[in-house]
């Protein structure tokens, strides 16, 4: 067992998940829009695997502090929800989105709605030998809810609710991330990764201590760990071995409360891990921010904190010095086709991400972290693939 790094979000005496004050005063802003919505996250390392990231959207305020980190599987503590329980939460919110838009464009009523996403993800090779692969199957979305709709409306509702969903567009088609490599101050060749050609931003490392709590009206905690419930695996060898055959389950179980916060649990079932709770809501436009971060910032960190968990790995499995590692991450999706009222699906472009290493290994050890990371991303491997969300409906009367 590789010996655990130190616990810095356990002595951080700053909530976890806050809006960030002026986040143009710290360079953070979104991209120039392309599609609908863009969201820029700034992501760094702290120690082990934990990790934050500051996102900044063009829905509108506020920008959002978030963090992640592991289980027992990967050495960590559980002080912020797993990288694929963050992707979880924004696709499940986003669904809902969608779904209680449509409903209200056509007029029907759902009650007592809850909404069930499991998704399913796969590693299997060598990361010595470079074989390592993660890979994406296709979701799987359960409606659950009553209505005087019959399951077959009711499933037909649900189909254009996902076909709507800005994240969809990520999944339908098949889309082929590019970077760039910025190794110890220096820009050089990304290696085996398909090339960004634009200019690298700013290295945002020293922005990270300059941000503070926005004094915005939130629902704290915004997200927070729950008690560990049964799950459907007792582990398969833990997640730091340097051959695996494994897969993974995640579930996320979204219902909305009364105020119209989004409330999502996200369990990661197999290998057993941990329970969070995540709230979401989306900017109402000016004067109206969001009350927790929406489902598209919840969707770009997870990509964003997926990435650098294979980072981490890697740099453990090889047992090479990887001091620090940092993002610059771009991600532009559609605007919903329901909640946005454009009545499209819209499109996605691939993930551009800028990568910052400090390693005393140099530039080509940096090369091959870089492939082996995005060979390895559980979320690259969803973006690449082409996938088709599968519906399952329990109507109520």
């Amino acid at each position: 067992m590789v010996d655990r790094a130190p616990n810095l979000l356990g002595n951080d005496a700053r909530p976890r998940f806050f809006p960030v004050a002026d986040p143009g005063d710290l360079g953070l802003t979104p991209p120039p829009d392309r599609h609908g919505t863009a969201v820029r996250v700034w992501a760094r390392s702290l120690a082990g695997m934990q990790k934050e990231v500051l996102v900044s959207t063009t829905l509108g305020d506020p920008a959002w502090r978030l963090v992640s980190d592991e289980g027992s599987d990967l050495n960590g503590y559980d002080e912020g929800p797993f990288p694929l329980g963050h992707m979880a939460a924004g696709m499940v919110a986003s669904y809902t989105n969608e779904l209680v838009a449509l409903a209200h464009q056509r007029g029907i009523e759902l009650r007592d709605l809850r909404l069930t996403l499991d998704n399913y993800y796969t590693m299997e090779g060598s990361a010595l030998r470079g074989t390592m692969i993660g890979g994406a199957l296709p979701p799987e979305l359960s409606l659950e809810c009553t209505s005087d709709l019959d399951a077959d409306g009711l499933r037909g509702l649900v189909s254009d609710a996902v076909h709507a969903s800005p994240v969809n567009a990520l999944l339908r088609q098949a889309l082929v991330s590019a970077f760039t490599l910025t190794v110890n101050g220096e820009r050089g060749d990304p290696g085996r990764v398909p090339e960004l050609g634009s200019d690298c931003p700013p290295d945002p490392d020293g922005s990270f201590v300059e941000a503070r709590v926005a004094s915005s009206e939130v629902s704290q905690p915004l997200v927070e760990l729950l008690p560990e419930p049964a799950s459907d695996d007792a582990g398969d060898g833990g997640g730091l071995t340097e051959t695996q055959n494994r897969r993974l389950h995640v579930r996320a179980v979204c219902t909305i409360r009364d105020d119209g916060v989004k409330e999502i649990t996200a369990h990661l079932r197999r290998p057993a891990g941990a329970l969070f709770r995540f709230l979401s809501d989306e900017p109402a436009g000016p004067g109206r921010p969001a009350r927790a971060p929406d489902a598209a910032s919840y969707v770009a960190a997870g990509i964003a904190f997926c990435f650098m968990t294979q980072f981490g790995r890697y740099a453990a499995i090889t047992k090479k010095k990887l001091e620090t590692y940092r993002l610059v991450q771009d991600l532009h999706l559609p605007m919903g086709g329901a909640s946005g009222a454009t009545g499209t699906a819209g499109n996605a472009d691939p993930v551009e991400t800028h990568v910052y290493l400090e390693t005393p290994h140099g530039h080509e050890f940096g090369q091959l972290a870089l492939a082996m990371s995005e060979q390895t991303c559980f979320l690259h491997a969803v973006c690449r693939t082409a996938l088709k969300t599968r519906i399952r409906v329990l109507a109520r009367r």
